[in-house]
């Protein structure tokens, strides 16, 4: 008796309502409207350094696509004449920021150029800096989505065959990744550019040779653990075809963590094509990359530091704009990892 009087002084008090049949249906229509690919965005979005990436990536691109084309220099011009002038930013200049003087003297005055402006300044030979860290930015960009797309088309279809049929193929396909993994990705990169002779699209090749290994073994991994499961069993039964229960049921299942990957990938290319540029094996002048501009001003970074300083930062940019998004694509698509 108490016990009813309770509630119906709760409910009159309102503090319990009556559920409704409209509610329910409000609710099972808001679940219907929320799709999966929507809740990834969602806790993507919810992720501060993937927000973060998003902005260092789209802001370094859109510099690369548009500041050579707008730039009234080009990345091989060369005047011996206005070589390792300063920075120089208009307006900045007003409040004594990158005013083009060096030890207290206009430097750009002495050089004949009082009115034309540098922004990361010139190289040793005269050349505008910010064009060619754009140019190079381009370049570096390139060969690495190229080697990466590559590699993720290759690595995935080896992953596929290999984790699918089993038995005898997988053995002799895993065998060959073992010897080739075996080897330092590093050592076989230098040894390929070395007989290849530097150049854009013989690093892409070098890249390519054993990029694609760890996406391999990453999707033979996801259909390993698919292809037991009952919706591909349902599909044998039925007598479906192993390329479509490859490429219809399992692939499909596999693209979260294969997308995770290639953004991971990108970053790794990246700062391998930088490492062979720096040590000299980059493409050949007067084209430039990250790597190639990063060991032309290493040479002169005691005396102008920042020919070396401007393109390590725009790399730097890079590769943290994509591990971010990395990481955040990830826990978005697995927050149980996170």
């Amino acid at each position: 008796m108490e016990a009813q009087t309770y509630a119906a002084d709760a409910t009159d008090d309102g503090l319990f309502q009556l559920s409704r049949s409209e509610h329910a249906e409000a609710a099972e229509r808001e679940y219907a409207d929320y799709s999966y690919g929507r809740e990834i965005l969602n806790r993507f979005l919810a992720n501060r350094g993937a927000t973060v990436s998003i902005v260092i990536i789209a802001l370094v691109v859109v510099v690369a696509l548009i500041a050579p084309a707008v730039s009234p220099y080009t990345y091989y011009d060369t005047n011996s004449a206005q070589a390792n002038l300063p920075p120089r930013v208009p307006g900045l200049e007003q409040i004594g920021i990158c005013t083009g003087y060096r030890g207290g003297q206009d430097a750009y005055a002495m050089a004949g150029a009082k009115d034309d402006y540098h922004l990361f300044g010139t190289d040793n030979l005269g050349r505008d800096i910010w064009t060619r860290v754009w140019s190079g930015t381009r370049i570096s960009l390139a060969i690495a989505l190229v080697a990466v797309v590559v590699d993720v088309i290759v690595g995935v279809v080896y992953g596929l065959v290999s984790g699918y049929f089993g038995g005898k193929v997988d053995l002799v396909m895993q065998r060959i990744t073992e010897v080739l993994s075996s080897i330092p990705q590093l050592v076989i990169v230098t040894l390929m550019i070395v007989v290849l002779k530097p150049g854009l699209g013989n690093i892409v090749i070098a890249l390519f040779i054993t990029g694609w290994i760890d996406m391999s073994r990453i999707v033979r991994a996801q259909v390993l653990k698919l292809k037991n499961q009952e919706f591909v069993l349902a599909a044998r039964t039925l007598g479906v075809g192993s390329r479509d229960i490859i490429f219809h049921e399992i692939l499909p299942n596999s693209l979260a963590q294969i997308i995770v990957t290639f953004m991971f990938s990108v970053p790794n290319a990246i700062f391998l094509e930088a490492f062979l540029a720096f040590v000299g094996l980059g493409i050949p002048a007067p084209t430039a990359s990250l790597g190639v501009l990063i060991n032309d001003g290493y040479k002169a970074a005691t005396i102008f530091p920042y020919q070396v300083l401007i393109p390590v930062v725009v790399l730097a940019l890079l590769m943290l704009g994509f591990n971010l998004f990395g990481d955040g694509l990830r826990d978005a698509i697995d927050p149980e990892r996170s």
